[in-house]
């Protein structure tokens, strides 16, 4: 066999090589899309707007995220610790009323401790934080984010006034109700609903915005958690 005939067969079997390798890419592609869109959800959506829509992009940045955080098991809770994350998430829940500025600061360092106490990085690393719960609590993590902005958002930065921020932090608190309950796992649901029950029972009050401008008075009906005891009885 020639020389030259030798050097095109090497050529063809590169190419071949090359052709297969680019074909499997493209299949492991879009698998890999509609694996993370089930793993994400929500989280997927924003992080695909967050790079204007190219799913490339997205994909790379939550698979770097299960490639770091994926192998974190997350430790049990003691029920002496549980208790006390309770009881915090109690009193920041009825604190809300008369401070919701000061409830919304303290469920943001509650959840920060309790995201540690469960296994994932510490609070200090927030961004690093809130990426490794995004891995495992993907459907609620967003909660997370709004009360954390929420808590750092000064009163002249909100739209309406003091309204429009009571408004902001009391729907950030509701959302982020929900990772509390998963990281605190069913005991933690059942007492959190029935303090939610318990605060929409209590008299109407008068909500302050953290002493600076009052904000409308809330109706029985538009209780912090009203909305979100609700939606534990239908889930």
């Amino acid at each position: 066999m020639s020389t030259g005939l030798i050097i095109a067969l090497i050529v063809i079997v590169v190419a071949v090589i090359a052709v297969a390798a680019v074909l499997a890419r493209r299949a492991r592609g879009p698998q890999r899309g509609r694996s993370l869109k089930r793993r994400f959800g929500p989280e997927y959506d924003r992080v695909l707007a967050q790079h204007d829509g190219d799913p490339q992009a997205a994909e790379r940045e939550l698979t770097a995220r299960v490639e770091r955080h994926g192998s974190l098991r997350e430790r049990p809770l003691e029920p002496a610790q549980r208790q006390q994350y309770e009881a915090r998430w109690t009193a920041a829940q009825e604190r809300f009323v008369d401070s919701p500025r000061e409830a919304v600061a303290e469920a943001d360092r509650l959840l920060a401790d309790l995201a540690v106490a469960k296994g994932f990085p510490d609070g200090g690393q927030y961004e690093e934080q809130l990426a490794a719960l995004s891995v495992h609590h993907a459907d609620h993590v967003h909660g997370y984010r709004r009360v954390h902005q929420a808590a750092h958002l000064r009163g002249d930065e909100t739209q309406d006034g003091a309204r429009a921020g009571t408004e902001e932090m009391r729907e950030a608190m509701v959302e982020a109700r929900s990772l509390f309950e998963d990281l605190v796992g069913h005991n933690g649901r059942h007492e959190s609903t029935r303090t939610a029950e318990r605060v929409e029972n209590t008299p109407a009050h008068e909500a302050s915005d953290g002493g600076n401008r009052p904000a409308r008075t809330e109706s029985r009906g538009h209780l912090p958690w009203g909305s979100t005891r609700r939606h534990a009885k239908g889930s």
